[in-house]
């Protein structure tokens, strides 16, 4: 079989969810069996301008996979040092996390994803081998805690590529932390989700990283759904979310949880510039939003958001370029995007600052003084992520009595400029 057959099934599948999900029609089947639905009430950039491709089944209050596939012709296979978007030395130098790279050994980060990625070790060491990390700490589990009696191959539930995207991801910024792939066993079933959340904590993980959110549901549709995101000394990540202003949702939007948004990296030269990724999702938690009001934690205090603002803190994430991404069964690499790059991402960089216990939620970033603010975070002072008027919650350096400090929704308090932020 060649390279070329190889991805175009996979590829297939996600350009025929694309399609139900943009309105159109398809005879091919779906990735995985949940029923499909409209997640989101609008059409967002990088799907108006044929950037890229969702890749995951939006399925109505379940669980989304935040990665997206970029668009690179017939053939999406790219050049792991020239075609694909960033590779892990890029963004370690315009993070400043180069000379923090020795640290990191020990922590355990912990990634949810859904079905079983067999490939999983493989596939990361085809990525750390590509870009000289090293030989990975890595353990793969089922949602029960086991490493035997994995769930159905990834393939029924579309998840494959966020798999491999996550776990390259932490490799990419904390090569030297111990990662743990938790693999739910049903793509649409929160419970799963939650189980294997759990389940990360008990095998000692104090950094659980999700690349998912329910959009437009705070809770998923359990009632105890935000009690599987508070664990003391654990550090919860999350990604906001591809859909611009106004479609966050669980987990992000819970105040226990620390809400990654997202930018779009640059470079001239050696010089490297963010804006604002103008499909990164942030917003108020409000009921209109996500279905019921999120109280506001005490240490908000931006005045245009009555509930939990989100999000937090943020990384790239943007389509031009993303990054790239080694998975055998799309035939080699890819490039790809969304806020599920920032969140494991931004996990390997709390593991390398070795304070997760510490760190907890979003309250440490929204409490961080002017001066520490200016020198360890990337102040995001342009872009937008959709239209409110003009202030903070969507745009960045907005100024005035629309403007809050340094902080936007789709780009929290900034980027990483080192680790002393985390």
């Amino acid at each position: 079989m060649n390279r070329t057959f190889k991805l175009l099934v996979p590829l297939a599948a996600a350009l025929a969810i694309a399609a139900c999900s943009a309105g159109g029609s398809s005879n091919m089947p779906s990735a995985g069996s949940a029923q499909m639905g409209s997640a989101v009430a609008h059409i967002p950039e990088w799907q108006a301008k044929h950037q890229a491709t969702r890749v995951c089944p939006q399925v109505v209050n379940r669980p989304v996979c935040q990665v997206l596939l970029e668009h690179k012709g017939a053939d999406p296979l790219c050049s792991p040092s020239s075609t694909c978007g960033w590779t892990p030395a890029e963004l370690q130098a315009a993070y400043n996390l180069t000379s923090s790279l020795g640290k990191g050994s020990g922590q355990k980060v912990a990634l949810i994803e859904a079905g079983d990625l067999s490939s999983a070790a493989t596939d990361l060491a085809s990525y750390r081998t590509e870009y000289s990390l090293g030989t990975a700490s890595f353990f793969k589990y089922n949602e029960n805690g086991q490493q035997s009696n994995y769930p159905p191959s990834c393939e029924d539930y579309g998840w494959c590529v966020e798999t491999d995207l996550d776990i390259e991801m932490v490799s990419a910024s904390c090569p030297k932390c111990t990662i743990y792939l938790m693999e739910a066993k049903d793509g649409s079933t929160i419970s799963d989700f939650e189980t294997a959340e759990a389940e990360a904590v008990k095998l000692g993980a104090t950094i659980v990283s999700n690349s998912w959110s329910c959009p437009e549901n705070w809770d998923c549709g359990d009632t105890n759904f935000e009690n599987y995101f508070d664990t003391k000394g654990v550090a919860y990540l999350a990604s906001t979310g591809d859909d611009a202003y106004d479609t966050i949702g669980g987990p992000s939007v819970l105040p226990t949880v620390i809400g990654v948004g997202g930018t779009q990296l640059a470079k001239s030269g050696s010089k490297y510039t963010e804006t604002v990724w103008n499909d990164a999702s942030a917003g108020c938690g409000s009921s209109a939003v996500v279905g019921a009001n999120v109280p506001k934690p005490s240490w908000q205090h931006d005045p245009d958001c009555a509930y939990r603002t989100d999000g937090d803190i943020s990384s790239e994430s943007g389509c031009s370029p993303g990054v790239s991404e080694y998975i055998s069964l799309y035939g080699g690499w890819i490039d790809v995007c969304g806020t599920s790059v920032a969140s494991p991402f931004t996990a390997g960089i709390i593991g390398l600052a070795g304070n997760a216990s510490k760190l907890g939620s979003g309250e440490h970033f929204w409490k961080l003084k002017g001066k520490k603010l200016k020198k360890e975070l990337h102040d995001i002072s342009s872009g937008a992520d959709g239209s409110c008027g003009g202030e903070y919650l969507c745009t960045a350096g907005a100024k005035g009595s629309l403007g809050y400090k340094t902080y936007s929704g789709p780009a929290g308090w900034g980027t990483p400029n080192g680790i002393k932020a985390y």
